[in-house]
């Protein structure tokens, strides 16, 4: 699934046409990705807008057209923005696409169908984007915050409450086994159980993660580099960056968790 840096790529991949207006709509409305849209008002009243903004949070983006129309997207585990030409037609997984005047069309694409679209003709930011945690690079995203979130989940496995997006938005699975690894935290470890200094740690390496992968892959998918546990997790017989000893992969929290027991003791 998109996480954060990957959220950012493709935001970007829509903002060649920023300035242009809508001057034509397709979309599969009967498509589960448009579930409790009204998706007649979503065709009218993106009409002839122009495109005048959009932004990232989290696994979420938002698309914003004149004055008061909210267009949020979700990308699920297989969603994917691209830009057309006005002479490509629509393709198979295609169930979004927005003309726009300068020749291009927009395009939210999602084989597997787990993304969503979201709709608010709104003055005001509508529920499901005001509503936002603090963004991990953001100054209200303190070690505090962290701290007491932690507190409050004492028995979880720390790997687990990593992915809790109301408070780590955009954290996924490799981003979240980056950060432990960086800062050398088991990731079975109860949060009861990690200590004042390890926290420290831990909040720094969630920052500088969310730094890296931003600067490397939200940028322009770059492949981030071979000290990264990334390069090396995928695979059984991966090797740690730091140790050169055999990586391990086991499901922690429900989910496929890879770590060095040499490293992260």
């Amino acid at each position: 699934m998109p996480e954060l840096a990957e959220v950012e790529y493709y935001r970007k991949q829509w903002l060649p046409a920023y300035g242009q207006a809508v001057t034509g709509i397709y979309l599969n409305a009967s498509k589960r990705v448009f579930r409790g849209v009204d998706t007649n008002a979503l065709q009218r009243d993106l009409a002839g807008q122009l495109f005048t903004g959009s932004e990232a949070h989290g696994k979420q983006m938002c698309f914003r057209f004149g004055p008061n129309i909210w267009l949020g997207v979700h990308l699920g585990m297989t969603g994917k923005m691209t830009i057309l030409s006005s002479l490509e037609s629509p393709r198979k997984h295609d169930h979004l696409v927005l003309r726009m005047g300068d020749e291009r069309q927009l395009v939210f694409s999602d084989p597997r169908m787990f993304g969503r679209i979201l709709y608010a003709y709104s003055k005001r930011e509508p529920a499901w984007w005001a509503l936002r945690p603090p963004s991990i690079l953001s100054a209200e995203f303190t070690f505090e915050r962290m701290h007491h979130f932690l507190d409050r989940r004492t028995k979880s496995p720390i790997k687990a409450v990593l992915l809790m997006q109301e408070t780590f938005p955009g954290i996924g699975n490799w981003m979240a086994d980056e950060i432990l690894w960086r800062s050398r935290i088991l990731p079975s470890k109860r949060c009861g159980a990690i200590g004042l200094r390890a926290r420290r740690e831990l909040y720094a390496c969630t920052r500088q993660v969310c730094e890296d992968a931003m600067r490397v892959i939200g940028t322009d998918w770059g492949t981030p580099p071979n000290d990264w546990l990334f390069n090396h997790r995928w695979k059984d017989g991966g090797h740690c960056p730091q140790t050169g000893k055999s990586l391990k992969r086991a499901q922690v929290g429900g989910r496929t968790t890879c770590w060095s027991p040499a490293w992260q003791r």
